[in-house]
């Protein structure tokens, strides 16, 4: 599939199937994310995958958003690898971890795996939930399945902007 195509067919799924996704499957999406981009190649992302029926479970206690995912991933930084800026100590693992979420996000799309990103939770409920210590940061959860046969994306999925509403020339102006 062209890239193109691919990322403007994506859309979050609200609703999935209950097939598992094959182990051959979770190492591709996993790999997808082993590769992305990270400042100065520093890789602080680390990732909790959450696929059985009890810690599928125990997520539910830490999220309002559930649409019958049979596999979460948890992506969160290493503060103490993450890069940090010198002038003003603004620490990359945020920006690191969502690349990251992206990629396995497109990758599971390329391999006919639905995903909604969730980045609406509770920072410290997951960190108790899953025992995550202080030093890992935890920035999203990618929650994936099979889309159901009647999944459809939101009715606002191709409103887009137009380019000239959201990019600028050498300076930006009203």
């Amino acid at each position: 599939m062209d890239f193109l195509d691919l990322v403007k067919n994506r859309y979050s799924v609200r609703k999935f199937d209950a097939r598992k996704i094959e182990e051959e499957k979770v190492d591709l999406i996993l790999e997808a994310g082993r590769v992305a981009p990270t400042a100065v190649n520093r890789q602080p992302q680390r990732i909790l995958v959450l696929k059985t029926a009890e810690e599928l479970s125990k997520l539910g206690s830490c999220i309002s958003y559930r649409f019958q995912e049979t596999l979460a991933l948890l992506v969160c930084y290493d503060k103490n690898v993450s890069w940090k800026r010198s002038f003003d100590k603004k620490d990359s693992g945020d920006i690191d971890a969502s690349i990251v979420t992206t990629h396995m996000m497109l990758e599971a799309y390329n391999l006919g795996i639905g995903s909604t990103w969730v980045g609406h939770f509770d920072p410290k409920i997951i960190r108790e939930t899953f025992q995550i210590p202080e030093h890992i940061e935890p920035v999203a959860l990618l929650l994936l399945g099979y889309p159901s046969k009647d999944a459809a994306p939101s009715a606002s999925h191709n409103k887009r902007e137009d380019l000239t509403q959201t990019v600028y020339y050498g300076a930006f102006h009203k």
